[in-house]
C-alpha cells in the first residue's frame, strides 16, 4: 500500500497531481486546497495518500496533512459517500472546518457541496458526530499543548472554550477548569487537565 508520496511535482491537472519519486509518476487526486497550494512543476511536496482498489483500477488520494486524510477515510465509510463527494467536501470546507460541521451537526453547510443532498447530509452527521468531535478535540489539545494555565491566561480561557465547544454552559466550564487546576497544584499539562476537567463535569455535582 503507498501511505505517502515524496517527490517533485511533474504536473497538475483540473483535480489530480502527477508526483515524480525517483522517475515513476504518481498520480494522487486531491483536494482544491490541496492543489491550489501545490508549487510549480519541478516543486517538492510530500503528500499523505490512501490507495482504493478496486477490481479494475487503483486510485491514489492525497492530502496535505494526516488530519485531512483521517477526515476523507472517515466520509468513504458512510454509505452514500464515494471518493469523488469526499474530495469535494474537503473542496469546499477545510478539514478541520469540515470535521466541526459534521460534529456540530450542521447539515445546512454539508449540502452547499454538489452531490450532498439533506439525507446524505443527515447521514454523515449523524453516523460520523462523534468521530469528528474527537477528531476536533484533539486538534485543540495540541494546539494548548505547550502552554502553562492560569486563570485569566489565554491557555486557561482555550481549555474554557474547548469545554464549551462540547456543549458544557461557560460557569461550569471555568469552575471545571479552575478546579482542575487547584488540584494540579498550579503545574499542569494542558492534556491532562482538560482530562481532569472533563472528569470533574461528569461527576457527580
Amino acid at each position: 500500500m503507498i501511505a505517502q508520496l515524496t517527490g517533485s511535482v511533474l504536473r497538475t491537472d483540473a483535480n489530480s497531481v502527477v508526483v515524480d519519486v525517483h522517475g515513476v509518476g504518481y498520480r494522487a487526486f486531491v483536494p482544491l486546497s490541496v492543489l491550489s497550494s501545490l508549487p510549480a512543476a519541478g516543486g517538492k511536496v510530500s503528500l499523505f495518500t490512501t490507495m482504493i482498489v478496486r477490481e479494475d483500477d487503483i486510485t491514489l488520494y492525497g492530502f496535505r496533512t494526516q488530519e485531512e486524510q483521517d477526515v476523507f477515510q472517515a466520509l468513504i465509510g458512510v454509505a452514500g459517500v464515494g471518493p469523488k463527494v469526499a474530495l469535494s467536501l474537503l473542496s469546499v470546507f477545510e478539514g478541520p472546518t469540515l470535521a466541526q460541521a459534521i460534529a456540530s451537526g450542521d447539515t445546512k453547510a454539508l449540502t452547499r457541496v454538489p452531490g450532498v443532498g439533506p439525507k446524505l447530509a443527515q447521514r454523515i452527521a449523524l453516523e460520523l458526530g462523534d468521530h469528528m468531535a474527537r477528531l476536533a478535540f484533539d486538534r485543540k489539545v495540541e494546539g494548548v499543548a505547550g502552554a502553562t494555565p492560569t486563570p485569566g491566561g489565554q491557555a486557561f480561557d482555550d481549555v474554557v472554550e474547548m469545554l464549551v465547544s462540547l456543549q458544557y454552559n461557560r460557569t461550569d466550564a471555568r469552575k471545571a477548569a479552575e478546579r482542575a487546576l487547584t488540584e494540579a497544584g498550579g503545574d499542569a499539562d494542558v492534556p491532562d487537565l482538560i482530562r481532569k476537567a472533563l472528569s470533574i463535569l461528569s461527576g457527580p455535582r
